[in-house]
């Protein structure tokens, strides 16, 4: 079978490197192998997530698999079937995206989806206007703890509750940055139909409180220093809770970004990512403000 080859943009998060040594590296676990893909370029530019030390790190690490690292977007996707848009720093998410949209390849565009509505907004109407098979989205909604929690409910979901890591970005918005986690996963449990935020900054954690239609409730704790992941789902009848794998997710994330490289569809509609956006941008405002905030549309 002929392997798909990738190209990966950006080299300022672990992404980079993390996700192409399941494709590449002879050292993975053969339980751990996505077989089927294998990385032929990277690109590389400093941001304000990554200096140069980092980088040169990074570069070692990637060469020493065969995969060339250049700093010419032309050159990293000359040869390549499909992208994967990895930068850490969300505020490059567009620029990049508008240069690979036109190029007619299948596009994976890490989380979040950007840094800001208008940039959000934006990438979905370029997405459209060039027919492009793109998705965009975090790790966490793909655990498949989820959907064995959803199995078990008797009836419709009425309240959802989502908690994760809320980091603290180096530039732009740590919640929408971060925060992108633990609200992908409520989108996970209720769907889309967000419609009004009130969201809290206690210090320790942000606490978004999500009214939905049809009277159902989502929360999200997005919690400073604790790196673990879960919640719990709830309809009338009964709760199913569920705990996140973190050393899976990476795996988990890439079987699904196979799976759509080859053709299959998104795991992830870039409407519910860019809601997920909105709500981000809503919580955010919330704080600011004080009030409840509506959840803008597309």
């Amino acid at each position: 079978m002929q392997q798909i080859k990738i190209a990966i943009i950006g080299l300022d998060t672990s992404h980079s490197v993390e996700l192409p040594r399941l494709m590449c590296s002879p050292e993975v676990k053969p339980e751990m192998k996505i077989e089927g893909m294998t990385v032929t370029a990277c690109q590389r530019f400093e941001t304000p997530f990554q200096n140069k030390e980092g980088l040169d790190k990074r570069q070692e690490q990637l060469e020493s698999w065969g995969i060339k690292v250049t700093e010419s977007f032309e050159e990293a996707v000359r040869d390549c079937d499909a992208i994967q848009i990895e930068i850490n720093d969300p505020a490059y998410h567009l620029p990049y995206f508008e240069k690979a949209v036109t190029l007619g390849k299948p596009i994976f565009l890490d989380k979040p989806l950007a840094g800001t509505l208008e940039d959000g907004r934006k990438i979905l109407e370029l997405a459209k206007k060039y027919n492009a098979r793109v998705f965009s989205g975090s790790s966490l909604p793909l655990t498949p703890t989820i959907p064995v929690a959803l199995a078990k409910l008797d009836g419709e979901i009425l309240l959802g509750h989502t908690f994760g890591a809320l980091g603290t970005a180096p530039a732009g918005d740590s919640l929408i940055w971060y925060g992108v986690h633990s609200f992908e996963m409520l989108q996970r449990l209720m769907g889309c139909g967000a419609e009004k935020v009130f969201a809290i900054d206690n210090g320790v954690s942000v606490v978004s409180s999500i009214n939905y239609s049809g009277n159902r409730r989502g929360l999200v704790e997005s919690i400073r220093g604790m790196w673990t992941y879960g919640g719990r789902a709830q309809s009338m009848k009964n709760a199913e809770f569920f705990h996140v794998d973190s050393s899976q997710l990476y795996y988990h994330l890439m079987t699904h970004i196979r799976g759509f490289f080859q053709g299959g569809k998104a795991p992830i509609p870039m409407e519910q990512t860019f809601e997920g956006l909105a709500m981000m941008d809503a919580a955010r405002k919330s704080i600011e403000s004080g009030k409840e905030m509506e959840v803008e549309k597309l």
